[in-house]
């Protein structure tokens, strides 16, 4: 359960970052610059997102890519990041134990 409440918070801080790199990146154009998963992705690592079309439309389904995922490609970064952060969060937190009978 540790390892898991760790990884929420690394989730929902990393969404938080994305958040806040979104906004600076929004003032800095005067308007509205969502910072896309996908251009992200292919920022860090284009090699890896071409590989991973490639196997996906290939071996798995070539419907699968552009309808699901190239739109998934398309949330902005804190959507995805925040979206298992919450789900981990709410999973792993710790619960009161129930009393069933009173002493």
């Amino acid at each position: 359960m540790r390892a898991s409440r760790l990884l929420a918070w690394l989730f929902l801080v990393l969404a938080a970052m994305a958040a806040g790199a979104e906004l600076v990146r929004s003032l800095e154009a005067s308007a509205w610059e969502p910072l896309a998963f996908g251009y992200l992705w292919f920022t860090i690592d284009a090699g890896s997102l071409n590989t991973s079309q490639a196997v996906i439309q290939r071996y798995i389904h070539p419907a699968l890519w552009d309808p699901v995922i190239a739109t998934f490609l398309q949330l902005p970064v804190w959507l995805v990041l925040l979206v298992p952060g919450v789900l981990l969060w709410l999973l792993s937190r710790r619960r009161k134990q129930r009393r069933w009978f009173a002493k």
